[in-house]
């Protein structure tokens, strides 16, 4: 069996707790048990959840495990005893994940550097400030770099943990544990946590003006110029207040409105891959599929068949 400690402390988020429910129906829907999971703490014994109830757990000791998953807390604090609890223990453990800011745990352990991770949306950029060793991927709904996985917002913590059970047990498994999860099977590690336009939060009207424009002309050129334009500003005041207000250059914005429109289109409809960089101003595939790679980190043909693996999943639990 796949052993799986669950790393609990004071104050723990409980929807952490909810990876364990993939596991467990890996279990019910092998038909034998495949996955051994324990809820650990440094000492043992009932450890109080952020909501008031307290879970039993038992001593972490001196166990050896195959998966240690590392849970989040509604502060994104790292505890001390926690962080070198990880430290001192990551050495047994083949593979170590976080949920949600589990992630600042695994960072203050040292577990992160040189690593890609990510982390809720809200404290990606806190991550990237106080650790620039790691290379935060704010924009992933989970990361696996080598033995460290690291999942976003809690919820994605069920994406990690189908994505584990596939790479153990096969896909078969996982897209069962996803249907009696009534989940979609499964969503890639670079779907997006949110939306563009609610990351980029202009401030001021002139700006928004201009991001409504880019979203709804995205076939068009959506220049510089062209922009400040439409925000009334000249160029060089357009960029440096777009940048100033969003944390973006204007063109990386762009980038990132074609994308999400670009997936959308790749995800719900049957556009060639052409008719979908046409329409979303990429002029032509390679420059789109080479827009994928960076911030998806797969090309347009794989995420359109994950849709429509997904789909067929959603149909095939309905007509169950």
């Amino acid at each position: 069996m796949i052993s799986i400690g669950f790393l609990l402390y004071p104050g723990f988020s409980p929807i952490a707790l909810a990876v364990a429910t993939a596991f467990e129906l890996a279990n019910v829907q092998a038909g034998e048990p495949r996955y051994d999971m324990r809820m650990l703490s440094r000492a043992g014994g009932p450890v109080r959840a952020s909501a008031g109830f307290a879970v039993e757990t038992e001593a972490f000791a001196d166990r050896a495990l195959d998966l240690l998953i590392v849970a989040g807390s509604m502060q994104g604090d790292a505890p001390a005893e926690q962080v070198a609890l990880v430290r001192a223990v990551a050495g047994r453990c083949r593979r170590i994940a976080s949920i949600c800011t589990g992630a600042m745990v695994l960072a203050e352990a040292g577990l992160l550097d040189g690593r890609r991770a990510t982390t809720h949306w809200f404290q990606a950029r806190e991550l990237q400030a106080r650790f620039p060793k790691i290379k935060v991927e704010e924009d992933r709904i989970f990361v696996e770099d080598g033995p460290i996985w690291t999942s976003a917002g809690m919820t994605a913590g069920l994406d990690l943990a189908l994505a584990l059970i596939e790479e153990e047990c096969g896909a078969p498994l996982a897209r069962a544990v996803a249907r009696k999860l009534v989940l979609y099977h499964r969503r890639a590690g670079g779907q997006s946590q949110f939306s563009t336009l609610l990351e980029l939060e202009p401030k001021s009207d002139r700006i928004q003006k201009a991001l409504t424009y880019a979203r709804a002309h995205l076939d068009s050129r959506l220049s510089v110029e062209d922009l400040a334009g439409v925000a009334n500003l000249s160029p060089r005041q357009f960029s440096r207040t777009f940048q100033a207000e969003t944390r973006q250059s204007p063109a990386k914005a762009v980038e990132h409105l074609r994308l999400e429109a670009a997936r959308q289109l790749m995800e719900d409809t049957g556009h060639s891959i052409d008719e979908v960089a046409r329409q979303t101003g990429f002029a032509d595939r390679d420059r789109m599929r080479r827009a994928f790679l960076r911030a998806f980190g797969q090309p347009p043909q794989t995420i359109r068949r994950a849709a429509r693996a997904a789909r067929g999943d959603v149909e095939a639990q309905v007509a169950a």
